[in-house]
């Protein structure tokens, strides 16, 4: 019982320390000259996001009120700004508060003409100045910590590798199941990234929802000699693993990719989602291996985390089936 409320109390802290280290984003968006459209996301701490804002130059004016928007782990504004002589070489974006946290923010702006240029702000460089060289060596630490808080920060990624974990018997084939699984949500992570196949994000978060259900009921079961999921976990983690991919691809969309290194920084993020991953099955196998031990638990006992496990993802199925209801009335 001790080592089940271990269990409970490292899945409660994983995501606050997660997004300790999760990059904010400011992204601009360039719709006519000198007018952009502003998305601000800010990672939530402890069920609060940091006080941090950021600043434009005098000649910029705010053309709308920010517009809350959902978005799980993070606190999200839209609006709308002007200004007189653009963002181009030499203009300045400060962040205040920022100094005061451990927060980075990676900033993208995307021009009308097409060209982008993407910077990070830190702690100690609370400023970034457009039309600069920018930096390989901030890409690779942002890129990486971004992936990392992603995984960490994504109590339905962490889910669904936990019930995967409960699934296999031995560690042979956690190996193999969770290898598959990288391997397929790296491979729709590329993918979708590089912008050769793309799914809208709804339909994806809520079918990622309906895969820890899935595998939820699986697990209420029991092992079953017909059940693909109990004989073939690699299978399963693989087939559900390339929705997962699309998933993180939308975290990375957030923030987009340097145009002039994409695939490294594609590679960073990805190493940190596997970092993220790998810390998790790292803290939570010996745990499982000690809940093991003790068989003599009620069965009611033992069932009821993946009774839990399945009313939460069926809550999320519901919640996150809530817009696309709603985009399919508008349109019908």
């Amino acid at each position: 019982m001790r080592a089940l409320w271990l269990l409970a109390l490292l899945a409660a802290t994983l995501p606050a320390l997660a997004h300790e280290n999760l990059p904010a984003s400011l992204l601009l968006t360039e719709q006519s000259p000198g007018v952009f459209d502003l998305r601000w996301r800010i990672p939530q701490t402890q069920g609060a996001a940091p006080a941090i804002a950021p600043m434009f130059a005098a000649d910029c004016q705010r053309l709308s009120q920010p517009i809350e928007l959902v978005a799980p782990g993070a606190r999200l504004q839209q609006w709308q700004i002007r200004c007189a002589n653009g963002l181009r070489g030499g203009a300045r974006i400060g962040f205040a508060g920022l100094s005061l946290t451990m927060v980075d923010v990676l900033t993208r702006v995307a021009y009308l003409d097409g060209a982008t240029e993407s910077h990070i702000a830190r702690a100690r460089t609370p400023e970034i100045l457009l039309g600069q060289a920018q930096s390989r060596a901030l890409s690779v630490s942002g890129y990486f910590g971004l992936g990392v808080g992603h995984i960490l920060g994504g109590i339905d990624h962490l889910l669904f590798v936990l019930c995967l974990m409960l699934l296999v018997p031995d560690l042979l084939s956690l190996v193999k199941t969770v290898s598959a699984f990288t391997l397929a949500h790296s491979l729709t992570l590329a993918l979708a990234a590089l912008g050769l196949v793309h799914l809208p994000q709804p339909p994806v978060e809520a079918l990622i929802a309906l895969s820890i259900l899935f595998l939820a009921r699986e697990l209420a079961r029991h092992r079953s000699e017909a059940s693909v999921a109990w004989q073939r976990p690699w299978a399963v983690a693989f087939s559900f693993g390339l929705l997962h991919g699309f998933g993180f691809a939308g975290a990375l969309a957030e923030v987009g990719l340097p145009q002039d290194d994409i695939p490294a920084a594609l590679l960073l993020f990805n190493l940190g989602v596997e970092a993220g991953q790998l810390a998790f099955v790292t803290c939570v196998y010996p745990l499982l291996l000690l809940v093991r031990r003790y068989r003599s638990w009620p069965r009611w006992v033992r069932a009821l985390p993946v009774y839990g496990v399945g009313a939460v993802a069926g809550f999320w199925y519901l919640q996150r089936m809530v817009p696309i209801v709603g985009i399919v009335g508008v349109s019908l």
